[in-house]
């Protein structure tokens, strides 16, 4: 966060929060120093919206309803066909973590850099930490998680952006990017079976969980202006 460049008092947006980890950080301590934490979720507006995103959205904002130690959390739905995340030249930080592979596989990540380059303030920073495919290229359709370092400078230059540094806090030289579930082979997924099957309890997972949490990217980029 030191590293984005996180300060009191700013609008901050976090895309994608999952199950609120940065939430638990970056909302608080907004919200003590005057600025305010905007969680990016499912996108109730979407009329392709499944039952499970819509359960999953209302136990987000259950758990983090309390504004005495929250404050007062914004929520905006975030998607393929979503609106604006906020207003034109308002944001000062946009956070997502582990999200934009995501974005490429399901077709949206133009719109999605631009839609945050909008809401940006000039000089505002997009924060992004990734799965790091480097040095091999991407699998097709980033299936395994991993995407490459010059695919999501690319996006970003494209929506208007340019990169202002990037960090190797996130790196791990133990990650050998070949594992048989992709990148949610390793913790904290620890995936043993393809998706939608119950897990193996015969998979050994000694040699995943000692390579720990996958290689990541860790790049801020800003708005110019």
């Amino acid at each position: 966060l030191e590293f984005w460049g996180l300060r009191p008092g700013m609008v901050v947006v976090d895309l994608v929060p999952g199950g609120g980890y940065w939430t638990q950080i970056v909302a608080p301590y907004e919200a003590r120093s005057g600025g305010r934490y905007i969680a990016g979720v499912a996108d109730l507006a979407n009329p392709k919206m499944t039952e499970a995103g819509r359960k999953n959205r209302a136990a987000f904002e259950a758990r983090f309803a309390d504004e005495k130690l929250y404050g007062r959390i914004g929520y905006v739905g975030f998607g393929r066909v979503s609106g604006p995340i906020a207003a034109p030249g308002t944001v000062d930080l946009v956070l997502t973590t582990r999200e934009v592979h995501n974005w490429l596989n399901d077709g949206f990540v133009d719109k999605a850099f631009a839609d945050v380059f909008a809401a940006l303030k000039p000089g505002g920073v997009l924060a992004i930490e990734d799965h790091r495919a480097d040095p091999r290229a991407p699998v097709k359709d980033v299936e395994d998680g991993y995407i490459s370092t010059a695919s999501v400078v690319a996006a970003a230059k494209k929506a208007g952006f340019r990169l202002d540094a990037s960090s190797e806090i996130n790196a791990n030289v133990k990650d050998t990017k070949d594992h048989p579930f992709g990148v949610w082979t390793l913790p904290p997924s620890r995936q043993s079976t393809k998706d939608g099957k119950a897990p193996d309890p015969a998979f050994d997972h000694t040699k995943y969980d000692a390579i720990g949490e996958s290689d990541r990217m860790t790049l801020r980029f800003r708005k110019p202006g």
